[in-house]
């Protein structure tokens, strides 16, 4: 009992070790997106794709966020940075008052006090060197109000919608920090994973107990130094305390809350998920003028969200309006564009250090950074890997690797190409698909990878195994067929093999006429140059001109068949015109041999149809592509045939019968050795539309020769059968009949006779 039908285990042979390697690169690209197989170059090319995903997000300007610019401008009008308080506080106090900007959140931070007014000086020769003016120390008291820059600011601050920004660090403890969003004993004994700092340069106390709050503006980089993401909130201490952008957007909203959103509960979540804490969301709890509800921002490892950049950054970059702080401090700016808006003072000017490399700018402003998470923020839209990530990504893996495996295998090159562009394509679309409409983060890097190396590697198969086989297989066929069937079969050597298999062919034999007497009357070289220049033209006729397959010489005989390597339905016309071609070349030679004084040259060929045997066929010692089978032993019959009828060419009733648009002499009905059913033998003269009238008459007159004989008519067949010879003495079956005749005259058949000649002899 077979377990595998023998059409699939022969398609396992073809093509088994093909889909083996490529089930095998399939699981290396599924054990990848499980993360079992760590490897760096996927890694690499999905941080790149992802690079080149963010450069297609539009840069739609967004009228709510507006970047008060500490620019080139500003420093030559103002004077250089950091400005003394006394100035910030009046920025303040343009936003807050005169603009009304909703929230105003800084990136910059003050982590010492503002000594520039002067004051201390003063107040040192107060007590000093002129303490001893009348009314110099009771003039300085008046004085201190105004030239105390912190107190001015912190006044500016103090009741407005102000967030301070700060940076953390591992070497110091600097400034006061705000109140954490949240503390670890808020979270019931869950450990969730944040970027935990040991030391901090913060705000002095007279500013941060005014703000309204404050937020870390410091950079998160990736390896390669480019910012992609950014922490929501890292961990100092026992405290949770929120980014910049974070901050910014409790205050502008009135939340009452920053939390962490837990899925499940503490109760829920087994030892190894309390150890991450099941967080999948940071939440602002809003109850404001500007919305109410939550609002709760994806967050991944680390507590970080990924940074949805839009536009090139900068005051060109369109997706931010940008104002210069000098404009602004002038009261230039108009005040709608700055009225409710969030206003983030930051810095572009060069040598100021606020430059981030980004993957849609080298050169990318940090204040924008925070810009670009505010607006993810307030429209509640954020770019996110989704639980189902990692299964869809596997079954995209796994689908597209066993369709590319089943199909490349057994596809042409060009289709091989376009369904690795449809595949490509499809990975591509439904990605951004997915990225564009859903907000979803998938990593395509795998599936990419996999589907250039099914196609690589197919390719390369192809090309070093079945190419170079097929290309082996039409050179060996070279040696057979003609030169024009050789480039046919290159153009797609997939169509032909040397397997045996079963076809209605038609076979040629062709042999010297006294061959043994020939070689005995020539030297060896002149022999050798006679049979060089007779099967030379030989082969010429079978392979360039009717485009037979030569099979092979046995001594001075020669073998050839049509309709194999390459199908021919013809193939039994193109013998019999091989044939008479062959018959007129021979003519041809025997009149250059006989003027070189060598004997002259006959020969008889034997045609026959039929279904043979075709293929690479023979020992393990020597094969060759060659047919069997009972139609070609009676091909070699007839070749051996012409001799008893004195004809060039004998063909079978099976030939005549595949090409009629010749004409044909019948010559017997005979029995072959080895074969009991008889069979029509005849004799082609030309093309039936190429025959004279004297032709047609002769034929006719030999049909009712024949016919007499058959019906034992022996006056009437001995009286046609003188007719034809004394016309055609030169024709030896007329002779042979008319002897025949007269035997049989003088033993008569009997009335049961069929008129069949037997054959014993090869």
């Amino acid at each position: 009992m077979r377990l595998i039908p023998p059409r699939w285990a022969k398609r396992l042979r073809k093509h088994g070790a093909r889909w083996a390697l490529g089930l095998l690169l399939t699981a290396l690209a599924a054990l990848y997106t499980l993360d079992y197989l760590p490897l760096a170059a996927p890694a690499h090319l999905d941080t790149f794709l992802s690079d080149q995903r963010m450069r297609l997000e539009p840069a739609v300007l967004d009228p709510r966020v507006v970047i008060v610019d500490i620019d080139e401008k500003s420093l030559s009008e103002v004077g250089r940075f950091p400005w003394s308080r006394d100035v910030m506080a009046r920025l303040v106090a343009r936003l807050a008052g005169h603009y009304q900007a909703g929230a105003i959140g800084f990136d910059i931070s003050f982590p010492e006090p503002d000594t520039s007014s002067g004051y201390a000086v003063l107040q040192r020769l107060a007590q000093g060197r002129l303490k001893d003016v009348a009314g110099f120390e009771a003039s300085l008291a008046g004085l201190k109000a105004e030239l105390d820059y912190d107190g001015l600011l912190a006044a500016a601050i103090a009741g407005r919608p102000v967030v301070l920004g700060y940076n953390v660090s591992d070497k110091q403890l600097k400034g006061v920090l705000p109140a954490p969003a949240f503390t670890v004993a808020g979270l019931n004994g869950r450990a969730v994973s944040a970027y935990t700092a040991r030391g901090y340069e913060a705000n002095i106390a007279r500013l941060q107990q005014a703000a309204r709050g404050a937020g870390i503006f410091t950079a998160m980089t990736d390896g390669d130094g480019v910012v992609r993401s950014s922490t929501l909130l890292q961990r100092i201490g026992d405290g949770y305390y929120p980014s910049l952008s974070l901050a910014v957007c409790a205050v502008y909203l009135n939340a009452r809350a920053i939390a962490p959103y837990f899925d499940e509960t503490a109760d829920s979540l087994s030892a190894a998920e309390l150890d991450n804490g099941g967080l999948d969301y940071i939440s602002l709890f809003v109850d404001g003028p500007r919305g109410r509800g939550q609002i709760g921002i994806p967050v991944g490892e680390g507590l970080t969200t990924t940074v949805q950049f839009r536009g090139r950054g900068g005051p060109e970059g369109g997706a931010f309006r940008y104002v210069s702080a000098a404009d602004v401090l002038a009261g230039k700016v108009a005040p709608a564009l700055l009225k409710d808006a969030i206003v983030l003072v930051g810095t572009t000017a060069p040598g100021l250090n606020d430059v981030r490399a980004t993957p849609v700018n080298a050169e990318y402003p940090g204040v924008e950074v925070h810009a670009n998470l505010i607006k993810s923020i307030l429209d509640n839209s954020f770019k996110s890997r989704p639980s189902y990530a990692l299964a869809l990504e596997f079954l995209q893996v796994v689908a597209l690797g066993l369709l590319l495996t089943a199909a490349l295998a057994v596809l042409s090159p060009l289709p091989s190409v376009l369904l690795a562009l449809a595949a490509t394509a499809a990975v591509v679309g439904f990605n951004y698909y997915l990225y564009s409409a859903q907000d979803a983060v998938l990593n395509m890097a795998a599936a990419l990878l996999l589907v250039s190396a099914l196609f690589i590697v197919n390719l390369a198969w192809g090309y070093f195994f079945e190419v170079r086989r097929g290309r082996a297989l039409v050179s060996r066929f070279g040696e057979y067929v003609a030169p024009e069937l050789v480039a046919e079969m290159a153009d797609d050597p997939e169509k032909y093999t040397m397997e045996g298999e079963s076809r209605e062919l038609t076979v040629l034999f062709v042999d010297v006429r006294g061959f043994t007497t020939i070689s005995e009357g020539l030297t060896p070289k002149a022999l050798r140059e006679y049979i060089n220049l007779y099967l030379t033209a030989m082969s010429e006729d079978i392979r360039d001109s009717h485009r037979g397959t030569l099979d092979k010489y046995i001594g001075d005989a020669v073998m050839a068949f049509w309709g194999a390597p390459v199908a021919f339905a013809d193939h039994a016309s193109r013998a019999v015109a091989t044939a008479l071609l062959m018959q007129a070349s021979a003519a041809r030679l025997n009149l250059d041999f006989i003027a070189r004084g060598w004997p002259p040259l006959r020969i008889g060929i034997g045609v026959n149809s039929g279904l043979m045997h075709v293929g690479d066929m023979g020992s393990k010692i020597r094969r060759a592509y060659t047919v069997m089978g009972d139609a070609v032993n009676l091909g070699s019959r007839l070749e051996g045939i012409t001799k008893v009828y004195g004809v060039g060419i004998a063909v079978g009733e099976s030939t005549r019968a595949a090409a009629p648009e010749f004409a044909y002499r019948e010559l017997d009905l005979v029995r072959v050795k080895g074969k009991h059913e008889p069979v029509a033998i005849y004799e082609p003269l030309a093309p039936a539309d190429q025959l004279d009238a004297a032709t047609l008459a002769e034929l006719a007159r030999w049909d009712a020769a024949l016919a007499a004989v058959r019906a034992q008519d022996w006056d009437q067949a001995e009286r046609l059968l003188a007719e034809l010879g004394a016309a055609a003495p030169e024709r030896g079956l007329y002779a042979l009949y008319a002897g025949r005749v007269a035997w049989l005259r003088a033993h008569p058949p009997g009335p049961g006779w069929d008129g069949v000649t037997t054959f014993d002899t090869k």
